[in-house]
């Protein structure tokens, strides 16, 4: 089966990314230090925002912001470079990657609270430390230093409580709504839609609904256009509608 194209468009995602087989990718202090080194020099040449990130042995969360079309090269740099890394440094010739990264676009502000609470917390919740500031393959410990790392200095906590420490600590630690987070994930996943060979054209989406005031009428047309291939964003700022609320759409004509 073809792959799907990716749809990428300006504004915050959330990536993750495995090892083939859920196998470990990062085996030593060194191998941490080194992704991250990678990963702030593309973010840079990108001219890519990092908000959040973690490390875990065998996979990464990234919560980044792209201003351009480059979710996908940055990707690739940073994938292929420390793949070939960690090959060369373990003697292996096998894929590191179980495939294509994941991502999820970040549709809200209440979506990107609880991804940068769910990224943080990944280690406490495996119980491989018992305070997020103990972990040190994140970005919670550094936003408690005294001096960010420039990788972090234009990320939404950074720019947003600098250094109120007792902030940052309370907005981190906060509980999460793992239904709620499911939900925002499954609106925000149809980024990527379907049957795409070329960037959609929004003026034809634009005249799908338009003089369109009947809310039924409304709701067969973004049927209609899902099927054309557009997504679940851009139907929703055309419609000027929040995205879970195309989402609702979609899902109820399913039942």
């Amino acid at each position: 089966m073809a792959r799907r194209p990716r749809i990428e468009i300006a504004g915050i995602y959330h990536v993750v990314n495995r090892g083939v087989e859920q196998r470990v990718i990062f085996k030593e202090h060194a191998d941490y230090e080194y992704f991250k080194e990678l990963m702030c020099f593309y973010m840079k040449s990108y001219g890519i925002t990092l908000h959040n990130y973690c490390l875990m042995s065998n996979h990464y969360h990234l919560l980044i912001e792209i201003t351009s079309e480059n979710l996908s090269k940055f990707m690739r740099q940073l994938n292929m470079n420390y793949a070939i890394y960690f090959n060369k440094k373990y003697k292996r010739v096998e894929h590191l990657w179980q495939g294509r990264f994941t991502s999820w676009y970040v549709t809200d502000e209440a979506y990107l609270y609880t991804l940068m609470c769910y990224i943080e917390q990944n280690p406490l919740k495996a119980n491989m430390v018992k305070t997020l500031e103990a972990y040190p393959y994140s970005s919670y410990h550094h936003f408690l230093q005294d001096h960010i790392p420039e990788c972090l200095s234009n990320s939404w906590i950074a720019q947003h409580h600098g250094n109120n420490k007792q902030a940052i600590v309370e907005i981190l630690n906060a509980s999460i709504d793992t239904e709620q987070l499911k939900e925002l994930k499954k609106a925000a996943s149809l980024i990527e839609a379907p049957n795409i060979d070329k960037k959609p054209d929004i003026q034809k989406l634009e005249h799908l609904f338009k003089d369109i005031n009947d809310i039924k009428k409304r709701n067969k047309q973004i049927l209609k256009a899902i099927k054309q291939g557009y997504s679940q964003h851009m139907i929703a700022k055309v419609l000027g509608i929040s995205q879970q609320a195309v989402y609702g759409v979609v899902k109820r004509s399913r039942k």
